[in-house]
């Protein structure tokens, strides 16, 4: 790392240097999220098979989100540990623990891709899927999982140029991809009549040049760490470390997964298809406003692992006050939005004014515990940046497999209509896990930074 990007990490002002590396992390996985989404809006305007295709897309949902997280397991578990690396001035370690997670990346890419490919059918059925959009599903996923690698490539190691405060080249890297995948859709499922192989086709494309992107600048001279051939191996214990932080992220979206299924099988019992097509409207909204904040505390990661592995604890202080300021705010902004508003946003996936009227009455409950979501999404962040593994992967746990999957069960047998029921474990989860998490903040950043130097 140079001196310049020491200099800025240690001391240049907290709220400028959290945008302007915030700001293209932001607005990367925002386009990041381009990808299924616009994916979306195309197949749900197919004539006549549009709203079955959506849902079987959504119903598909689960299996990429699986995907993305074994990415975030290891990309999202060596990044903070690179950028305390460089904080202890070892960039040689955090070369080191990025060749270890290039590798890994590698061999769980090809795992994933054979072991979903054999069990696909079975899995998508198992996931709600209905003789009517079992085939679409079916079609897109096939082609979606030739590009697994390039999905675990782009999206894990993507990261390790964030964490050497290259934010606006990680944001090209997404750019790049999700432009192209926007220009190919409508020419791939209409002007090619392919429907939804189309869509999962301009996607595996999109991905695979922003992969490359991605290898060319980390093995290129611009880079201050780079991919270095003697470090490609596995070290089993950098490779405990990675996958001990990157289990809290891990579960996070791959919970999230389980999640989609839960949901999915549920409403698919007591409303139909329709009440599918709609929690996939309402999850693709839910992974924008959940990858905005988490984006944003991703920016102020490096700032406090440099500064914790360099003893700057004040410095560190000062950068989770803003970060936790911020996400909080924009949280309550985004809470406003779904309430208020939510026809809008449900119109911008489909034209079936029946899925429209429904997917807004949905999301007025769906969307009532957003309003303290972004502490917990900006906690967890910042117990990753401070290396807290074990903090994470409970407040992780939590949210989705203690309070969200149970209350998806229980609470339709005491409340009705059974779909509204459903629904309603989504804000009473949020909530509780929340307040749960800003009670452990408080105890572990004492803790950590000492009760002189912390105040927060």
């Amino acid at each position: 790392m140079n001196n310049n990007m020491n200099y800025r990490f240690a001391n240049e002002g907290i709220p400028k240097l959290i945008l302007s590396l915030a700001a293209p992390a932001v607005a990367a996985q925002v386009i990041n999220a381009l990808y299924n989404i616009v994916d979306r809006m195309f197949i749900g305007r197919m004539p006549e098979t549009g709203t079955l295709a959506l849902s079987g897309i959504g119903v598909g949902f689960p299996l990429i989100m699986v995907i993305s997280a074994f990415a975030a397991l290891i990309g999202f578990g060596g990044a903070p540990l690179a950028s305390i690396h460089m904080g202890e001035g070892n960039p040689k370690k955090a070369e080191e623990m990025m060749g270890n997670c290039f590798v890994m990346l590698l061999i769980v890419s090809v795992v994933l891709t054979l072991s979903i490919l054999i069990f696909k059918t079975p899995l998508l059925t198992l996931f709600g899927a209905s003789p009517e959009t079992l085939p679409f599903a079916d079609d897109y996923m096939g082609i979606y999982l030739i590009g697994t690698v390039m999905v675990l490539l782009t999206v894990g190691l993507n990261q390790f140029i964030a964490a050497q405060g290259f934010a606006k080249t990680a944001m090209m890297t997404i750019c790049v991809g999700a432009a192209v995948n926007t220009i190919l859709d409508p020419i791939l499922i209409f002007g090619m009549d392919m429907g939804v192989k189309g869509a999962a086709l301009a996607t595996v494309i999109s991905q695979t040049i922003s992969a490359v992107w991605v290898l060319w600048f980390l093995t290129s001279k611009r880079a201050h760490l780079r991919l270095r051939i003697n470090y490609m191996r596995i070290n089993p214990k950098i490779a405990v470390s990675v996958l001990t932080l990157g289990l809290s992220p891990f579960i996070m979206q791959s919970t999230e997964s389980l999640i989609q299924i839960v949901f999915n099988t549920s409403l698919a019992r007591y409303g139909g298809d329709l009440y599918v097509a709609a929690m996939g409207i309402m999850s693709s909204l839910m992974q924008i406003f959940t990858l905005l904040l988490q984006s944003f505390a991703q920016g102020a990661q490096p700032i406090i692992g440099y500064n914790f592995g360099s003893g700057n604890y004040k410095r560190v202080k000062s950068t989770i006050l803003f970060c936790s300021i911020f996400c909080a705010a924009f949280g309550l902004a985004m809470w406003s939005i779904a309430i208020f508003l939510p026809q809008l946003p449900a119109m911008v996936f489909t034209n079936n004014p029946e899925l429209i009227t429904l997917t807004a009455k949905l999301m007025k409950i769906f969307f009532l515990g957003t309003c303290i979501y972004g502490l917990q999404l900006a906690f967890q962040q910042i117990f990753l940046a401070l290396g807290q593994a074990k903090v994470s992967i409970f407040i992780a746990i939590l949210r989705k497999i203690i309070l969200l999957i149970p209350l998806v069960y229980v609470l339709p047998a005491y409340i009705y209509p059974k779909t509204d029921a459903v629904i309603m474990a989504e804000p009473i989860a949020d909530v509780l896990a929340a307040l749960t998490c800003c009670g452990l903040f408080g105890l572990t950043i004492k803790r950590l930074l000492g009760e002189n130097n912390c105040s927060t």
